[in-house]
């Protein structure tokens, strides 16, 4: 019967087989401790990152909602001065309509009087002109009767 067995390794082998896989498990138990606590540091700097970074944009949206409200009053304002502007420039224009239309009103009945002026003076120019050579020969005659 002893030839039917299979025979089996002694005891004292088998403890000396257990020894390396027992050591590879505690080198493998170290690692996966040392990977954990890797990955939690990891874990908690990007978490420390996440804070930061929201921080960061929490800052910058009241800082931009600040600028933001800043230039909304600041365009109202200019709005608001251009308007008054255009409103006093209107005005103006008005006014210096309304004072050519009385000087104009008011120059007229002179304007009037200057071109008869003009009409007349340029008649008695004409007239003088016309005249001019009957002076003349009135002058030559009288001067022969003198001489």
């Amino acid at each position: 019967m002893a030839d039917s067995e299979s025979p089996s390794p002694p005891l004292s082998q088998k403890k000396e087989n257990l020894a390396p896989v027992s050591s590879k498990i505690a080198d493998l138990n170290k690692s996966k401790t040392e990977l954990l606590t890797r990955i939690q540091g990891l874990k908690q700097d990007m978490q420390e990152w996440r804070s930061k970074l929201d921080s960061q944009v929490k800052t910058y949206r009241d800082e931009l909602s600040g600028l933001k409200k800043t230039l909304n009053v600041e365009v109202e304002q200019l709005r608001s001065e251009f308007q008054e502007l255009r409103n006093t420039l209107q005005q103006q224009q008005e006014d210096v309509t309304a004072s050519l239309r009385n000087l104009v009103i008011s120059d007229l009945p002179k304007v009037e009087e200057s071109v008869k002026a003009t009409d007349v003076t340029k008649e008695e120019d004409n007239a003088k002109e016309s005249d001019e050579p009957k002076v003349k020969e009135l002058a030559k005659e009288s001067d022969e009767k003198v001489n």
